[in-house]
Formats: C-alpha cells, sequence, structure tokens
C-alpha cells in the first residue's frame, strides 16, 4: 500500500511532512544511495545538518532519484562554531553550496550554546536570509525553555519548530508543553531512542506483536499521534520502508499512555542543550 506522511502546518504557514528522513552520521559516500532509496519509498522530507559533513551526498541522492527539490522539503543547520551574524552568512552560502539549491525550506540553529552568548544574532542573520528569500522558514534545535523563550523575546520573531531528542524513554513532556505554548512546532531527532535500549523494551515489544508490527513501527507511530515530527534515519533500504510503513499503524489511546509512562529522568542519551557547548 502507498502510504503519504500527513502534514503539520507550522506557525509560518508552511507545511512540513510530518514523517522525515534523518542523516546524522552518515557518511557522505553512503548518503546518496540512503536519500535517493528514501525518496523512492515516498520520503519527501530530508534533514541534515553542515557537522554531519554528507550535504553533498544529499544534493547527489536528490539528483539521483530525479525528483526536483521543490517537491522535497530539506533541513539543514547551522554549526555552533559558525554562530554569530557574519559567519552565519557565510556558513549559509557553504551549505547552499553543497546542497546545490537556491533556496531552502528550514534552516536551524544546531545548538542553543548559551556560554557562547550568540545565539541572538545568529538569529538575526536568520531573519535576514528569510527577508531574503533565500529561506522558507526558520528554526532552532536543541533549545531548552529559558533560551527559546529569550529568543523570542529578545527578536520578537517566533521558530517554527524546536528539534530535540525525543523518544518513548525521554518523551520532554515539559519543554513540549513550552513549544507548544508559543506555538512552535515540535521535531524529534532520535525518535527511535539512542543506544538500542528502547527498541528492545518489553512494553513496547508487546504493543507491536499486538499490531503484528516492529517496535521501529510503534515508536514512530506513537510520534505521529503525539502530533511529534519524527526523522528516523538508516542505510538499509528494508528499514527505511519498514519505518515509511508505520503510517499505516494506529495506536489505541491506552497504548499511547503506556509508552508514555516509558519516560525516565535519565533517559536522556545526547548531551543536555543547557550546558553543552562542544568546545
Amino acid at each position: 500500500m502507498a502510504y503519504e506522511s500527513p502534514l503539520t502546518t507550522l506557525n509560518d504557514g508552511k507545511h512540513i511532512p510530518q514523517l522525515g528522513f534523518g542523516v546524522f552520521k552518515v557518511p557522505n559516500d553512503e548518503t546518496a544511495a540512503a536519500v535517493k532509496a528514501a525518496i523512492e519509498t515516498g520520503y519527501r522530507h530530508i534533514d541534515t545538518a553542515a557537522v554531519y559533513g554528507n550535504e553533498e551526498g544529499v544534493r547527489q541522492g536528490i539528483d539521483a532519484a530525479g525528483v526536483d527539490p521543490k517537491d522535497l522539503f530539506i533541513t539543514t543547520k547551522l554549526w555552533n562554531a559558525n554562530q554569530g551574524y557574519d559567519e552565519t552568512m557565510r556558513a549559509f552560502d557553504e551549505s547552499m553550496g553543497k546542497l546545490g539549491l537556491d533556496v531552502l525550506d528550514l534552516y536551524l540553529i544546531h545548538w542553543a550554546c548559551p556560554s557562547f552568548g550568540l545565539y541572538n544574532d545568529t538569529w538575526k542573520a536568520f531573519i535576514e536570509l528569510q527577508k531574503q528569500g533565500r529561506i522558507t522558514s526558520i528554526g532552532v534545535s536543541n533549545f531548552p525553555a529559558e533560551n527559546l523563550e529569550d529568543l523570542i523575546e529578545t527578536s520578537g520573531v517566533t521558530p517554527v519548530l524546536n528539534q530535540i531528542e525525543l523518544h518513548p524513554y525521554f518523551n520532554q513532556a515539559e519543554l513540549r508543553v513550552t513549544n507548544t505554548k508559543y506555538g512552535v512546532a515540535t521535531e524529534a531527532w532520535g525518535p527511535l531512542g539512542q543506544g538500542g535500549d528502547v527498541l528492545s523494551d518489553p512494553a513496547l515489544e508487546a504493543i507491536a506483536k499486538a499490531h503484528d508490527a516492529s517496535i521501529a513501527q510503534v515508536i514512530l507511530a506513537w510520534h505521529r499521534q503525539l502530533g511529534t515530527i519524527a526523522i528516523p534515519k538508516s542505510v538499509t533500504p528494508s528499514r527505511i520502508a519498514e519505518n515509511w510503513e508505520s503510517l499505516g499503524l494506529t495506536l489505541s489511546g491506552e497504548e499511547i499512555e503506556k509508552i508514555n509512562a516509558l519516560s525516565r529522568a535519565d533517559g536522556r542519551g545526547g548531551p543536555d542543550p543547557a550546558t553543552a557547548d562542544f568546545k
């Protein structure tokens, strides 16, 4: 059965496919094949970042799939070392050259890096690039509530989304409430968990068995029904297809609550955005 991802309406009126394809840690020379397979499967939302070192591979995969980039939703991110107004402008040009695009669908500040004190100047550059018509939508990634609120209050311009670590063991309920308060969509990186433990959880296994589905499909259905945007990654065509087929799965309210209950205080797998500076 052919599926199409539901669309999430952003606060600037643009639409983003709720189920996307991420290429975190995918080597550049493997990215083209993975992106091509994803597009051929049905994905129309591709998420990369400058620091991943595979923006060129994304472009090659799009070219190989024979799809007009205008028919896709493409996201990349500004790396921390390039924060600040002038550096942002330069880094954006570099990413666009690698992606082979004239206009980018979504640009994100990759990490808040509060200790740098630069995200507000960086955001000014984002706003200017959007005014120039070079970016359609602008957002952030890994922004704690305090920094998100400061960015909005200082600039008067609200990000369209906040991409954060979010999975059943770390469901970020409080930050999702803050995002919703400001009309900021929540996007999940690492949506299937960090380190693999989530994918062997007994409660998730029981739900998956009841639906004759995989645990990954159950988790992605949970994201969809929560309203979060998810960007699972894989380089294996069968897994890429399996994740896409989660669009055919619907969980009960009771099952959603069981998954919500799995979140725990030590569930974070990645760095804490409040203190991470990557120096």
